[in-house]
C-alpha cells in the first residue's frame, strides 16, 4: 500500500527498485499493493544513456527493512530485478 514518507517516521527505508518507465512504476505499485507491502514512491533524477549522458527522471520505490525479503521475492517472481547496493 502506498504511503507518505511521514507515515514511517524515523524508520530508515530501503530502496527496492527504480522504475525508468511509467508503466513499470504503475505495475510495480499494483504488485506491492496486492502483496500487502507498504511502500513510498518518490521521483528522482538519474543519469542515463550510453554515448550521450543525460539526466532523466524515474520513480524510486522505498520499503521498510521488515518487508525487504518479502518485497524481493515479489519482484523476482514477477521478473523485476531488485536494487542492490554496490
Amino acid at each position: 500500500m502506498r504511503r507518505d514518507a511521514e507515515f514511517f517516521g524515523d524508520t530508515e527505508l530501503n530502496l527496492i527498485y527504480m522504475a525508468r518507465r511509467l508503466r513499470d512504476a504503475l505495475r510495480l505499485e499494483d504488485l506491492l499493493t496486492a502483496a500487502g507491502i507498504e511502500y513510498v514512491v518518490e521521483t528522482g533524477a538519474y543519469t542515463g544513456g550510453l554515448l550521450i549522458k543525460r539526466d532523466l527522471t524515474g520513480a524510486f520505490f522505498y520499503i521498510p527493512p521488515a518487508d525487504l525479503e518479502h518485497a524481493r521475492e515479489v519482484l523476482f517472481q514477477n521478473r523485476y530485478k531488485p536494487y542492490e547496493e554496490g
